[in-house]
């Protein structure tokens, strides 16, 4: 029995965040390409890469880009552009719809506004927990044993109820 939901839409904040990255990157990647010392060696192939590294740098936010969400019985999978992300959830405790979770939260290693917000972040309280977002004031919390998962599909509260009838032995938490 799975189910696809939505992502949530893009808030404001992450629309202008994405534009200003996009150009930033590009104009500084076609600045850097056009300094580069014509002639061979490593002098150019050091400038090469350097001019190369800031457009790969937005093409890679974009391949993890946050699509869309899929829940069946055992897992949580994370549709991105070209790919996706399949988390275990065996031995779901809790599961919550929490706005605030995100506030505070100190990003280990990830993305923090280019098309997404995703990878691992800590926060007092809930530890470190693993990001799939776009507009963070509808995030949801699943908690296993061994990991917490952060997501913000389009509908927060339909998702809870989805993941309650596909776990029933998961509570849901109060924020």
């Amino acid at each position: 029995m799975s189910r696809h939901f939505s992502v949530a839409p893009w808030p404001r904040a992450l629309r202008i965040s994405s534009l200003l990255g996009t150009v930033l990157l590009v104009v500084i990647g076609v600045i850097t390409y056009r300094a580069i010392p014509v002639r061979s060696g490593f002098t150019h192939a050091f400038g090469l890469g350097m001019a190369f590294v800031l457009p790969a740098l937005l093409v890679g936010s974009l391949l993890f880009v946050v699509r869309g969400y899929v829940l069946d019985a055992d897992a949580l999978v994370v549709q991105r552009l070209l790919h996706s992300t399949r988390i275990p959830l065996a031995g779901l405790r809790a599961v919550r719809a929490d706005p605030a979770v995100c506030k505070g939260s100190l990003r280990i290693f990830g993305n923090g506004g280019l098309f997404s917000f995703t990878g691992l972040y800590q926060r007092s309280g809930i530890g470190r927990y693993r990001l799939f977002a776009t507009d963070i004031s509808r995030s949801v919390v699943l908690e296993t044993a061994s990991r917490v998962v952060v997501v913000t599909p389009a509908s927060p509260q339909a998702f809870v109820d989805h993941v309650l009838r596909l776990f029933p032995g998961a509570t849901q938490a109060r924020t």
